[in-house]
């Protein structure tokens, strides 16, 4: 006799679901395997080849590419760049998106929709178009340089383009509605009536925020971090038009190797490595913030 059999009806079910569901991930695992896990493993094997001038790539077994990395003072210069800059664009993306997040989740007006609506706007323009954008407000006449002379802080226009400034400003922009669509997610799973118990028993707002708010949305703040990071580390198209040649980040330096020097071994190296330093970084991030919140929520 079949000892499921035996089971009560709600039981069976659950028993058939917990069965089936390896089966109902196989489709979606395979398309994760040949998207994700096929590419890495053909650069894998791309960046042990040998790069000629003649030849372009010569099959090999060669750590020479890392090898050229981790001695070259300019690459290792690029990743910390590139390191640097994704950090700073990722907390100013959280420092300034989370008041609007807060603001989102808890307003009960009849204008939200409009207001997500407003926020999710700037995902359908390309980021092409928004460094474009970003190129007329901070030229040499653009915007902030005809104001900064009008009100007569300078007496001639500074140079806010092709800077790292200006870098932090468009990546940042570009990403800044990632986090906070992130995190009104789950600061809108906040139970109301736990801040109101904070403040009936004397908290104020900054007290009720630091304590109550911050520490129950720990997830949401790894997740949208995690995933503007990512975002900050992969950029392409603002750096090239907002940088210029002041300031050179990963991505654009694996397209110079691939697309210009036609260097795929080398250029396979320095994806390999953005990747792995991108994940370790975003992984150790995560871990670290919900070590945190575990933490937190013990006590």
């Amino acid at each position: 006799m079949n000892p499921s059999s035996t089971l009560p009806a709600p039981a069976r079910k659950h028993a058939a679901r917990e069965r089936s569901g390896p089966w109902l991930a196989l489709p979606a695992s395979v398309i994760v395997l040949i998207v994700i896990v096929v590419p890495a493993l053909q650069l894998v094997r791309y960046s042990l080849n040998h790069f000629d001038p003649l030849t372009l790539m010569k099959s090999a077994w060669t750590l020479e590419n890392y090898v050229r990395f981790f001695t070259d003072p300019y690459f290792s210069d690029v990743l910390f760049t590139t390191l640097k800059i994704s950090a700073l664009c990722t907390a100013l993306s959280l420092v300034f998106g989370f008041p609007v997040a807060y603001l989102l989740a808890k307003t009960r007006s009849r204008f939200k929709s409009l207001l997500m609506m407003l926020l999710v706007f700037p995902l359908m323009v390309g980021n092409v178009v928004r460094a474009a954008g970003w190129m007329v407000i901070l030229g040499n006449a653009g915007f902030v340089n005809a104001l900064l002379v009008h009100t007569g802080i300078v007496s001639q226009p500074i140079r806010l383009l092709y800077t790292p400034l200006a870098v932090v400003l468009g990546t940042t922009g570009v990403v800044l509605p990632y986090m906070v669509l992130t995190l009104q997610s789950v600061l809108e799973g906040i139970d109301l009536s736990v801040e109101e118990a904070a403040r009936n028993l004397g908290a104020g707002f900054m007290r009720t925020f630091v304590s109550v708010v911050l520490p129950m949305s720990l997830p949401g703040i790894a997740a949208g971090s995690m995933l503007v990071f990512i975002l900050c580390m992969n950029a392409y198209a603002t750096p090239v038009l907002l940088g210029g040649t002041s300031l050179t980040m990963m991505t654009p330096a694996i397209y110079d190797q691939i697309g210009k020097a036609s260097n795929w071994p080398f250029g396979a190296a320095l994806a390999l490595i953005l990747m792995i330093v991108t994940l370790g970084c975003a992984v150790a991030s995560n871990w670290l913030i919900h070590r945190r919140y575990a933490k937190t929520m013990l006590t």
